[in-house]
């Protein structure tokens, strides 16, 4: 079951990131959006990347530590995406699509986060 469901939302995570970089992607550039875009890609795959490899841990310690970049990454992803909505870049509907899933996979990381650490 777990095994599963860690599939499920490795696709989900891989999903978000792909999304970001598509949406972002199409921003003209400038300076504010080349800082912000970099940031934002980053974050976003970082959080796909290390709850891949969270659900290959060798060990509880090494499965905490994973999860623990994961969150920190979520919160980050959520943090460009309120800076982005705040100087208005993308759309309304846009950002608020984002940053739902966003604010989803954090606290749902940010919950098993707290059940590996009561262990």
């Amino acid at each position: 079951m777990e095994n599963n469901y860690n599939q499920i939302f490795a696709k989900r995570t891989k999903a978000l990131a792909i999304k970001i970089i598509n949406d972002l992607s199409e921003l003209p550039y400038s300076d504010k959006v080349s800082v912000i875009r970099k940031q934002i890609f980053r974050s976003a795959s970082s959080v796909a990347a290390n709850y891949r490899a969270m659900c290959r841990a060798r060990s509880d310690k090494e499965k905490y530590a994973k999860i623990c970049i994961v969150v920190e990454e979520a919160d980050e992803t959520v943090f460009w995406l309120e800076v982005i909505e705040e100087i208005s870049l993308v759309s309304k509907d846009k950002i608020s699509e984002l940053m739902r899933e966003s604010l989803e996979i954090l606290k749902v990381t940010s919950t098993y986060k707290s059940k590996l650490s009561n262990k």
